[in-house]
């Protein structure tokens, strides 16, 4: 009886949600990265109670400062200050860790404040990469608008037909020690349903910079590093022993839950646009 509530609360977000990212992504600038800093704010904030809850203390407020920090050198694309900014934290965390008072698991309270930053913040920030990639190749800026929304076509394409396909025809597990509920009959639909949705977006909207070689290449390898973002972020609150990250969002759970397919994508589309493909 819970799970029909669950997919109504899962439409009326992503009714509300979907049409500001649009909004905000065909605008860009500051506004984009107000989102996806907010976006790395919560996802950063829980995991650090995820790993609260494994009895791991993470320095929390340093972690996430410095995640919003990161993020903020994205839409800059200052990379001299990206790589001063992951110095010092290597050794800031590594001199706050000669005070703590416990004198155990330094390893564990370093790697893992490091670990959520660059798990977070260094993977969600390859969308504002994305959106402000155009001002990087010379190219009008509204192009970043036409990027931005590639990983989200894939990620959520790939989501919505890996779940219903794995529904009606799932027999053959996945990875059943991390994740039971996945079916190779599932990624087969999830890679359909986000190739029939790129195909959709080319069309649509005459996207001259993707040829149909690109998308097939987007889609596949797209949609095997959304089953692993996924696969991950399982891997992770089975680790934690819990079902969702947070319940920030309604249905969905947290910004993990959610977003845990486009950390792997995201990066994926920027330097697949960078390096290889028609821009």
């Amino acid at each position: 009886m819970r799970k029909k509530p669950n997919i109504i609360y899962r439409l009326i977000t992503a009714a509300l949600f979907i049409p500001v990212l649009i909004y905000i992504a065909y605008n860009g600038g500051i506004y984009f990265l107000i989102l996806i800093e907010l976006a790395i704010f919560l996802g950063t904030f829980e995991f650090y109670d995820i790993l609260r809850a494994k009895k791991m203390q993470p320095y929390k407020k340093i972690g996430i400062t410095a995640a919003l920090v990161l993020g903020l050198t994205a839409y800059f694309q200052s990379y001299v200050f990206t790589f001063f900014v992951l110095t010092l934290l290597v050794m800031f965390l590594s001199f706050s860790e000669l005070f703590r008072k416990e004198q155990d698991r330094a390893i564990y309270h370093i790697s893992t404040t490091i670990f959520g930053i660059m798990y977070i913040s260094w993977l969600l920030s390859h969308l504002t990469l994305l959106r402000e990639l155009p001002t990087a190749t010379g190219k009008p800026y509204h192009l970043g608008f036409a990027y931005v929304l590639i990983p989200f076509f894939i990620g959520w394409g790939y989501d919505t037909g890996a779940y219903f396909a794995g529904k009606k025809f799932g027999k053959h597990k996945l990875l059943l020690r991390i994740s039971p509920s996945k079916t190779w009959e599932g990624a087969i639909g999830g890679f359909l349903l986000a190739l029939l949705f790129l195909f959709a977006y080319q069309q649509l909207f005459k996207i001259t910079f993707l040829t149909n070689f690109d998308i097939i290449m987007l889609a596949l390898l797209g949609s095997f590093l959304a089953q692993i973002g996924d696969l991950v972020e399982s891997l992770i609150k089975r680790d934690a022993r819990i079902k969702d990250a947070s319940s920030h969002i309604p249905g969905h759970g947290g910004i993990l839950d959610r977003l845990d397919s486009i950390f792997f994508v995201a990066p994926f589309v920027y330097y697949f646009l960078r390096f290889f493909a028609e821009r």
